[in-house]
């Protein structure tokens, strides 16, 4: 049976795992984030082959998670800046720092997150942006979208255990009330 290429799929998780790549990507992104833009210095900081880091770089181009930028013609050179959706996958990635901090750091915590203000250390954790609540398993699960397959139905509520769900409330268009 031939794999279906996980961009194809009808799940976001699969879809979002499609357009980072793998760990070269995500790396490249923290060093993004970290404020760099050069190849040099992603090549240097990161300890990755040349060949790996353009195939990387472009795509994330194509992702458009990054914006090739020439900064200078002669010799022709570029920079790689975070656009929207790259700025838009920093959750993710301070949700990665937590974890891996949390469970793959037996020598203790080697980046930390702190408020720019204060430098106090911040934990972050997932919220509902509607009323500010913590998101746990305990309290949420996932369920099917509008638009979701039979089979993606099937499987949320597989994993619902069966249980009764209350309906999905969904925001009033806007100019509704």
């Amino acid at each position: 049976m031939q794999r279906k290429p996980l961009g194809d799929t009808p799940c976001p998780i699969a879809r979002a795992v499609a357009r980072i790549g793998e760990g070269w990507s995500v790396l490249i992104l923290q060093e993004a984030f970290y404020g760099v833009t050069r190849f040099d210095d992603f090549q240097k900081n990161l300890g990755i082959a040349p060949n790996m880091l353009t195939r990387r770089l472009h795509f994330l181009v194509a992702e458009r998670l990054l914006e090739r930028r020439r900064y200078c013609d002669h010799p022709p050179r570029s920079e790689y800046v975070l656009i929207q959706r790259g700025h838009e996958f920093r959750p993710v990635l301070l949700a990665m720092l937590t974890w891996g901090n949390k469970h793959f750091a037996p020598e203790g915590e080697t980046v930390l997150l702190v408020d720019r203000r204060t430098g106090a250390i911040v934990n972050p954790v997932l919220v509902d942006a509607a009323n500010g609540h913590r998101i746990t398993e305990a309290d949420h699960l996932m369920a099917a979208g509008p638009a979701a397959s039979e089979r993606m139905h099937r499987r949320l509520a597989l994993s619902a255990g069966g249980s009764a769900q209350a309906p999905i409330q969904t925001a009033p268009a806007e100019g509704e009330s």
